[in-house]
């Protein structure tokens, strides 16, 4: 478990994973060279990896659809089938009213169509309710913020790279792996990061914080759907919002290090006066989750009620 210096310091590097001790020392009231220790610490025992992670319009997956099915029969074989599509990134097999759960990146809707009529049409599966995604608030996984179209060449691609694999490189490094002077190499990777095409950040492993409970939501609502996603994405646990239509107005997902926090979370969404249903479901098993990393998987540090 984490404490509360080191909770901090990691909600202060999934926000910026490349923060010089310095501004995170700042920011936690400790010295620089305490806090270099402590983040050294984190990684050094795998509590942490900070990496970069791609816009997904950035891979030709700005499409995002949330898939509830129906199955007869065994579920196993259905989420078998799925696990091995290339479009479908999460499979889950869940408690709620529908016994699988899947998430679809795509490039466009007719890519997204073609590809529930694949889903559709696998054994076992009777119903498809779709939501399409329109805005991600929030994904702990890849980044949100605005994608300016910009020209990204082979040295970037490289750089993106190196990045992905350790997001605190330092341009020295990072500019003798790709054979460029250190300047030019900084100039590169600010611009791909004010881009926005890459986001370094911190993702915890969930085992270090405890975390053993997740649990998906899907939200209707009244007024502005993407007010209330905002709103929601600052929630403690929130580690997935996104706004769309179809069978839903926002789906999500919180993990907690226990089921009484989940529920106080619950609690909060229900009391918010713009949510007119709320509907949720249990991940029993994951079978599949593309942005695991090495085999772990990885969580965010939620922030304090209140802060």
């Amino acid at each position: 478990m984490l404490d509360a210096v080191d909770a901090a310091l990691v909600r202060a590097l999934q926000g910026d994973g490349r923060a010089t001790y310095q501004a995170l020392a700042d920011q936690v009231g400790l010295s620089r060279t305490a806090v270099r220790a402590r983040v050294k610490h984190l990684i050094s025992t795998g509590a942490i990896r900070i990496v970069g992670v791609l816009h997904a319009g950035v891979m030709g997956m700005e499409v995002f659809g949330h898939i509830s099915l129906r199955v007869c029969g065994p579920v196993r074989p259905v989420v078998d089938e799925l696990t091995r599509r290339e479009a479908v990134v999460f499979v889950a097999q869940t408690a709620g009213r529908f016994p699988v759960v899947a998430h679809v990146r795509v490039r466009d809707d007719a890519a997204l169509s073609a590809e529930l009529t694949h889903l559709r049409a696998i054994p076992g599966v009777v119903e498809a309710e779709v939501f399409r995604g329109d805005q991600i608030t929030k994904d702990e996984y890849s980044s949100v913020r605005p994608l300016r179209n910009i020209s990204i060449d082979p040295l970037d691609w490289r750089l993106v790279r190196c990045l992905q694999a350790n997001g605190r490189a330092s341009y020295a490094d990072l500019a003798r792996t790709v054979g460029l002077s250190q300047a030019a190499a900084r100039a590169r990777v600010v611009r791909l990061l004010d881009a926005g095409v890459i986001h370094v950040t911190a993702l915890i492993e969930a085992s270090a914080v405890g975390v053993t409970e997740r649990l998906g939501f899907g939200l209707r609502c009244r007024g502005d759907a993407s007010a209330l996603a905002d709103n929601l994405a600052s929630l403690p646990g929130i580690s997935f919002a996104a706004t769309g239509f179809g069978s839903y107005d926002i789906v999500g997902g919180v993990t907690a290090t226990d089921r009484r926090t989940i529920v106080d979370t619950l609690e909060t969404i229900r009391r918010a006066p713009e949510v007119s249903y709320t509907e949720t479901w249990d991940y029993l098993a994951v079978a599949k989750e593309r942005q695991r990393i090495d085999g772990h998987s990885y969580t965010t540090i939620p922030h304090p009620r209140g802060g």
